[in-house]
């Protein structure tokens, strides 16, 4: 009875917002929210202010040229003209006057993924309507078929050699018309002007001469925001939107506001969910732990005296003494150093991310809980306490690979790892993986191999740890189903983003492996977003610039 009382009283109080929000009607918008331009000849910038235009759009001066900066491309664009009755910017690649390389020009037209595809509950505007392209690199030339060649184009000269031939391909085409020896070339997604009628050919021979294009943006935070600016801009009136209030704005010029509650209704909906969510919050999360607590238990009811020692949660305290030392932060938690009342030191894992933990907990103890391998870090007891989770582990002193191959890398350790020694750890670490896909009762996918994950013992022997996203499936399973990609950034398969390049499997974790490979060979990091130039850093792209360049692979340090 109380919850509906709550709800009642919610609901008066959002009915009295709605009145005061409908009472701006009277305030001068424009004053606070001036139009400005960079230059004499520049579009006029309506969104100046934090307080103003839509939220994430921002627009910069760089001298006299208006510069797009959010969203983010590699290279800022130039915004040449803004047209507020269509919505729409046009662009133009702002190329270095020096004379850049092709691939250096063609980057430079290059926007993220996140600006091609948004989600609906993503706050900032979205790019859409683009049409884009990609970058394949095959060893073979070829010439495709009558109905493929009207989605391709090229060889283009100055991407290609001898030994590798570059195209464009048009982003919508399914890319499994192409020769078995094309690649998608990473990071190479290109901005291309809307369809208009031309050719693929035309469209993509406009690429290569670095023209402007024209792009729509809308809003989904904001309601029908697009749609009000252009039947306010039509009637010769001025349009804005107020970020403070989430609302969009038509003046007269001279005049004052008149409030377009463009979003209100989209608002009430919100806040009347969020009190239904409010009021059920207790009922849902004691039944929510219930469940996961009998999860839980059903599945060490399953696994019988086979399981790792169970421990309640102060003798847990004890172990840990009192979690005093912590020893680092894992995916789902903090580890504690601690020791068992035999003497013997063990690294405690306390589950802290509460949305997750029961699906954690079991992955763990189902997966290495079972399992004993010399690469393969043991787990030697749990506990499951109400909502408290922990795991122990044996200790491994020497902590992650991480430390110990990374060259200018605040974190790593003094002495990196010997080539000789290298070698080793790459061999323990792929007889790990080989146990876990091979030799095991069911085959098990890790899903997140990567040199955080991998743990040194007292001799660098190489041990996988953290469990939280493996996957268990049958040993002639060849495709698993996955809803949603796991893993850590750069270390992802790409079958796991799209299906287009195949189905998730075990060759996964070899995918991961072998970045992490690269990383300890090379002694740099496969994705680092504080390095300046993050094209450059990226290693399948630093090793395709020197292969179709014809530089030498020389790794600093080796």
């Amino acid at each position: 009875m109380s919850a509906f009382l709550i709800i009642a009283l919610l609901l008066v109080l959002l009915n009295d917002g709605s009145y005061k929000a409908t009472a701006w009607d009277d305030a001068d918008f424009f004053r606070y929210c001036p139009p400005s331009r960079c230059s004499r000849h520049g579009p006029e910038i309506s969104n100046t202010s934090s307080l103003c235009g839509v939220p994430c759009m921002n627009l910069a001066c760089s001298g006299d040229d208006t510069i797009l900066v959010r969203p983010p491309a590699i290279i800022p664009y130039k915004v040449t003209a803004i047209d507020y009755k269509s919505g729409t910017l046009t662009l133009s690649p702002r190329v270095d006057d020096s004379s850049p390389s092709c691939r250096q020009k063609l980057m430079s037209v290059a926007l993220p993924h996140s600006t091609i595809k948004g989600k609906r509950e993503d706050p900032c505007p979205q790019l859409s309507y683009i049409e884009y392209a990609v970058t394949v690199s095959c060893l073979k030339e070829f010439t495709p078929s009558n109905h493929v060649a009207e989605h391709i184009f090229g060889p283009i000269s100055c991407l290609s050699n001898a030994t590798h031939f570059s195209y464009l391909v048009d982003g919508s085409a399914d890319q499994s018309v192409l020769p078995l020896d094309c690649k998608v070339v990473p990071n190479s997604l290109f901005l291309m002007r809307p369809y208009d009628g031309s050719t693929f050919k035309e469209r993509a021979e406009a690429i290569l001469k670095f023209s402007q294009t024209t792009i729509y943006w809308y809003y989904y935070g904001g309601g029908d925001v697009r749609n009000n600016c252009t039947w306010c801009e039509h009637g010769g009136r001025r349009c804005g939107f107020s970020t403070q209030r989430n609302q969009t704005s038509c003046i007269n010029h001279g005049s004052h506001v008149t409030v377009i509650a463009a979003t209100s209704s989209a608002a009430t909906l919100v806040v009347v969910l969020l009190m239904v969510s409010t009021a059920l919050y207790l009922s849902l999360n004691k039944r929510y732990t219930q469940e996961i607590h009998l999860k839980v238990e059903m599945l060490l009811k399953t696994y019988g005296t086979s399981k790792p020692t169970r421990y309640t949660f102060s003798e847990v305290k004890r172990i840990a003494r009192r979690f005093k030392e912590k020893a680092g932060q894992g995916g789902f938690g903090s580890v504690y150093k601690g020791k068992l009342p035999n003497g013997v030191p063990v690294a405690v894992k306390m589950l802290e991310n509460t949305t997750a933990e029961g699906e954690e907990f079991i992955n763990e103890v189902a997966t290495i809980g079972l399992i004993h391998h010399a690469n393969i870090v043991r787990l030697l007891g749990f506990c499951s306490e109400g909502t408290r989770r922990a795991f122990i582990y044996e200790f491994m002193p020497n902590k992650s690979l991480e430390k110990y191959i990374f060259f200018h890398d605040s974190n790593t350790s003094q002495e990196l790892l010997l080539p000789n020694k290298m070698v080793a750890v790459a061999l323990g670490i792929a007889r790990g993986m080989e146990y876990l896909h091979q030799g095991c009762n069911k085959r098990i996918l890790h899903f997140d191999i990567k040199p955080h994950n991998i743990l040194l013992d007292y001799n660098f022997n190489p041990k996988i740890s953290d469990f939280g996203l493996a996957k268990l499936c049958a040993r002639d399973q060849s495709i698993v189903t996955l809803t949603a990609a796991r893993g850590t950034m750069g270390y992802i398969a790409p079958e796991l983003y799209s299906r287009n390049f195949g189905g998730v499997s075990h060759k996964s974790d070899v995918y991961s492996f072998g970045m992490l490979v690269l990383e300890m060979v090379s002694g740099r990091r496969n994705s680092d977003p504080s390095i300046e130039g993050q094209n450059e850093v990226y290693l399948p792209e630093w090793i395709f610039e020197k292969v179709i360049t014809g530089q030498d692979l020389i790794l600093e340090g080796k």
